[in-house]
This record gives C-alpha cells, structure tokens and sequence, in this order.
C-alpha cells in the first residue's frame, strides 16, 4: 500500500497550492478519503473529507470556502485545491484512506505547506 502526496511546498499569504495523493496498492474506490494537516508543536487535525464516490464533502470550518477536496477514482489519486492561504496553514498535511466498511486505514507521509511573506 502506498500514498504519496506532493503539491506542497513555500507561497505567500493569499497564495494557492494544489496537493495531490497518488496511491496504490489496495481499491481506492472502496475507500473514503481524507486530508488532515500537523502544524509545528500540534496535534493532526482533520481538513476535510471525501466519501467513496464523491458525493458527501465535508470540511473543517477553518478552511470552509478556500479549500476543495475532489478524487479521481480512473487514477486512484485525491486531491486538495488550496487558495487564499493564510499562515496559519502552515502545517504538515497528510492524506488519509479509510476502508467503507470495516477498519483498515492507511497513511501518506505527509507534504509540508509553508504560507510564508
């Protein structure tokens, strides 16, 4: 099983950036996709969320109206459109897949967004 995000990287306050998670390695589409986000000296907090067919989105309220969730199921890969960046998303953020049914979850290893002047 793998989850690889890229995408991340430094921009300016007002700024946009576009992670995305390839994975692999077990049926993507059976699976409800998540981006959550560490910033430095903090707990890993959920950002939004995308079910298995795309139909039910929901994110946090820090981000509500900036930020997109969308997936490719033809690709295996989840995506998360970022615009007006502030510095408080600054932060380590992580993709997440969490089985429909039953337990099995799996991680990325995490991209860093620095929102820096």
């Amino acid at each position: 099983v793998q989850l690889v995000e890229s995408g991340g990287g430094l921009v300016q306050p007002g700024g946009s950036l576009r992670l995305s998670c390839a994975t692999s390695g077990f049926t993507f589409s059976s699976y409800h996709m998540s981006w959550y986000r560490q910033p430095p000296g903090k707990e890993r907090d959920l950002v939004a969320v995308i079910t298995t067919a795309g139909v039910g989105i929901n994110y946090a309220d820090s981000v509500k109206g900036r930020f997109t969730i969308s997936r490719d199921n033809a690709k295996n890969t989840v995506y998360l459109q970022m615009n007006s960046l502030k510095p408080e998303d600054t932060a380590v953020y992580y993709c997440n897949a969490q089985a429909e049914w039953g337990t099995r979850r799996y991680w990325g290893q995490g991209t860093q967004v620095t929102v820096s002047s």
